[in-house]
């Protein structure tokens, strides 16, 4: 028997117990890294792997937490069917193994018990027999084995939980469009490093993608967060580039909503929310990286204009948009993000033959291996010209801050689109796994193989609904920093996990050009990078949750 009796009781009691651990490791952390009762910076870097692995730790307590809710509220429609048990099992089976065994927070990095201070006999003090069960019982190969045979058909691999008729629906209008519009042709726009058809954008803007979570008074539908997660969810299924075409619009609308003037309200977001002008975000420089303190790109103002010098990198979609969100130094005396401003600066839109017509600017494109469908480039300013009008906010340096502002919403889409990719690498897997016939049957039947794609199915959801409890959050008004992190975090993970996973179901075939598990292996390596890296993501999570006692 595959399925545990008590399963719900078993899992709430489980839970409770890794909490206590967790309550352990937290204490054991905080004495590493903390001098005179205080978090010290020095400590926290010298004792990286401990606060890091609390991080992950967490994480995974928030994640076994959400899918507990997850099956209540699905259990509650009648809809905790023999799946959902199964993946509900199997997770908890899983991690909760992870959690007293080890937990990989990189590929060639395990955080075990003792790098966070706790030894063998404390560990074996915060066990139950509820924990026991499911580390012998919750995930184990036949356990596997029936998720894939009850996810073989390829058309459901579990129930989301959204809990709300008009998502269903928006689910359902994105996953339509995304079968016809985008999965026929991402391969080809992929092959050949082609922006994505213009066409494209200008379909997704009239599905009001870019004005998706703006309020109705400037123009936009005025839905929220988790909405955005299932939009981005869908299109990033299709295609990481279609998927990421609402993120500057997302970045650029929520910097303005939060920190612009009521005149720049007015100007910029019904025209961001049509999609009439396409926005980009101009932040990186060559040697700054996550460190945006340290930036140097100068903005000096000279009567009604700032004159612009300086260089930037890793910008999308550069040449096709029309305004950049500009990060920029304001203020030379400084050396922190205390003399940081942010400029909407308006640019000529590019061509292919000529990405960047503005005097005073000049760029050139990154080649890269994924992410291709609206290009990477360098930019330049030398004279770039913007108006004062359009420093944001109106007063100068505020644009650290107002960057700050942005992060939960962009790191929680981003979480959505690693959903979208580790869906996509999953379906991938299975296609191929069904139709490849080796020693007289599909090698889906194998239990290494079908047991990939099953553990695919457990952890995408997983991933997903961390990812909507953190847009819940957001959609409450409520503080998500941590939330949004803890999403991003582990969504990385499982999106790139999942696609090496089913190339190595590909086998050979998965390493040609022409298979498209090798474009989603390569989108799916970007995301444990931008939008902040997973070792600053987990440094991010990790002083968060130790400095504010969460």
């Amino acid at each position: 028997m595959t399925l545990l009796p008590d399963l719900l009781p078993t899992c709430a009691a489980a839970l409770a117990t890794v909490k206590t651990l967790q309550a352990a490791a937290k204490e054991s952390v905080l004495a590493l890294v903390s001098r005179d009762g205080k978090l010290d910076s020095a400590l926290l870097e010298e004792h990286q792997i401990a606060a890091h692995g609390y991080a992950w730790l967490t994480t995974y307590v928030a994640a076994l937490e959400h899918m507990l809710d997850w099956a209540g509220r699905i259990g509650a429609e009648g809809k905790f069917g023999e799946l959902e048990q199964l993946i509900l099992q199997a997770a908890f089976g899983e991690y909760v193994a992870q959690i007293q065994g080890g937990i990989p927070i990189s590929q060639g990095e395990i955080v075990r018990p003792s790098d966070l201070g706790l030894d063998a006999r404390m560990c074996h003090s915060f066990s139950s027999a509820e924990t026991a069960l499911l580390r012998r019982r919750g995930n184990t190969s036949a356990v596997r084995m029936r998720i894939a045979a009850l996810i073989e058909d390829g058309h459901h691999f579990g129930e989301l939980g959204l809990g709300d008729e008009t998502l269903a629906l928006i689910q359902d209008q994105f996953r339509r469009f995304t079968e016809e519009e985008v999965v026929p042709y991402a391969h080809d726009w992929h092959l050949k490093d082609e922006l994505i058809p213009i066409e494209v954008v200008d379909a997704v803007a009239e599905m009001g993608v870019f004005g998706l979570t703006l309020p109705e008074e400037f123009g936009g539908l005025g839905l929220g967060k988790t909405a955005m997660c299932v939009v981005t969810e869908e299109l990033s299924r299709g295609y990481i580039g279609v998927g990421s075409l609402g993120t500057r619009s997302e970045i650029a609308g929520e910097l303005i909503r939060l920190g612009g003037t009521r005149e720049q309200k007015e100007t910029w977001l019904p025209k961001i929310a049509t999609g009439e002008i396409l926005p980009t975000a101009v932040f990186t420089e060559p040697n700054t990286g996550s460190d945006l303190g340290s930036l140097r790109t100068r903005a000096v103002k000279e009567g009604a204009s700032y004159t612009i010098t300086g260089n930037k990198t890793w910008i999308t979609h550069a040449a096709r948009s029309d305004l950049m969100t500009l990060l920029v130094r304001t203020d030379p005396a400084t050396k922190d993000w205390k003399g940081l401003s942010m400029l909407l600066a308006e640019k000529p839109r590019g061509s292919e033959d000529h990405p960047f017509p503005a005097p005073g600017m000049s760029g050139g494109e990154i080649k890269v291996l994924g992410y291709r469908g609206m290009k990477e480039y360098e930019l330049g300013f030398d004279g770039f010209s913007v108006p004062v009008a359009n420093l944001l906010g109106g007063v100068e340096g505020q644009g650290f801050k107002q960057l700050m502002a942005t992060f939960e919403s962009a790191r929680i889409q981003t979480a959505a689109r690693a959903v979208g990719v580790a869906q996509r690498a999953m379906e991938e897997g299975l296609k191929y796994a069904r139709e490849r016939i080796q020693f007289g049957k599909p090698i889906y039947a194998f239990p290494r193989v079908g047991g990939k794609i099953a553990w695919m199915a457990v952890e995408t959801m997983v991933a997903r609904q961390l990812t909507y409890s953190a847009a819940r959050e957001k959609d409450s008004d409520r503080r998500c920093d941590i939330e949004a992190g803890m999403a991003k975090l582990l969504a990385a993970r499982v999106a790139w996990s999942n696609a090496d996973n089913a190339l190595q179901v590909h086998g050979g075939n998965g390493y040609a050009a022409e298979y498209q598990i090798s474009r989603i292996l390569c989108d799916a390596r970007i995301l444990n990078i931008f939008e902040g890296a997973a070792e600053i993501q987990a440094q991010v999570v990790a002083r968060g949750l130790l400095a504010g006692g969460r």
